[in-house]
């Protein structure tokens, strides 16, 4: 596959057509309250705060344009579990809503795309049923509004709330959906996830470049260097979480800086 064109001008890295780069907030939701899963296991659970909604207006005032919320309980079950939450952020804030987390259905992506969602991430299903992947992100409605979630464990990819890992690589998955009409490959490092031990930037680099549907890298973003580094990078966004939530940095100074490489 050839690699991503670069035109002269743009910020080193970035893609044409890609637009700008964003910074997503994270809002993961369980029993709906706001926690962090510490290297996305269910029994070492970091608790924020009781209400998401309330956390994701606090990111709008520091001038977030997105939100990237998972249903961990809808993630391990197979079916969105706190729909109630999700369709408040949706309805009370301006933010465009990224979900996953139990996605797994037709049903689901056109319920959460009908209640305002803006993309929908879909991983376990995707990854273990093509056929009905490929339909579903090629129908009109759905056409760029489908993120695949890639979720890597010392380089093999996890599902079902990533209990369980499948064959594929990242890079073989990227390039098998390259001409489909996809908003974006989410990678997330799940050793790195709320673990503040810092992004896998070689992996992250690898599959930005590789591949033709823009990368939102995710996982172990720690301080304001690591945005920067990854800023560098052709990536259409970054997914931050433990870091914002314990002041590691401040989500204002990430959104300046993934403006200025835009």
């Amino acid at each position: 596959m050839a690699p991503p064109v670069v035109r002269t001008g743009d910020a080193p890295g970035r893609k044409i057509g890609q637009g700008k780069m964003d910074i997503l907030p994270a809002i993961d939701i369980r029993d709906g309250q706001c926690v962090r899963l510490l290297q996305g296991d269910y029994a070492k659970e970091i608790h924020y705060a009781h209400d998401p909604v309330a956390v994701a207006k606090q990111f709008e005032q520091a001038g977030a344009n997105w939100v990237h919320v998972v249903d961990l309980d809808g993630a391990r079950e197979g079916k969105p579990n706190n729909l109630k939450s999700i369709e408040r952020i949706i309805k009370e804030t301006g933010l465009k809503v990224e979900v996953g987390g139990g996605v797994r259905t037709s049903e689901t992506i056109l319920s959460l795309l009908g209640v305002g969602a803006a993309r929908c991430v879909v991983g376990t299903r995707a990854l273990e049923d093509w056929d009905w992947f490929e339909q579903v992100v090629h129908r009109s409605e759905c056409e760029n509004r489908i993120a695949i979630g890639l979720d890597s464990r010392e380089g093999k990819l996890a599902v079902r709330g990533w209990t369980a890992e499948v064959r594929e690589t990242a890079l073989q998955v990227a390039e098998k959906v390259a001409d489909w009409p996809l908003a974006a490959i989410i990678y997330t490092d799940i050793g790195r996830d709320g673990m503040l031990l810092g992004p896998n930037l070689d992996s992250i680099k690898a599959l930005a470049e590789y591949s033709q549907i823009p990368v939102i890298a995710s996982g172990g973003v720690t301080d304001i260097d690591d945005v920067q580094s990854l800023a560098r990078m052709p990536i259409l966004g970054i997914i931050i979480g433990r870091a914002i939530y314990e002041k590691q940095l401040e989500l204002k100074d990430a959104i300046a800086i993934a403006a200025r490489a835009s």
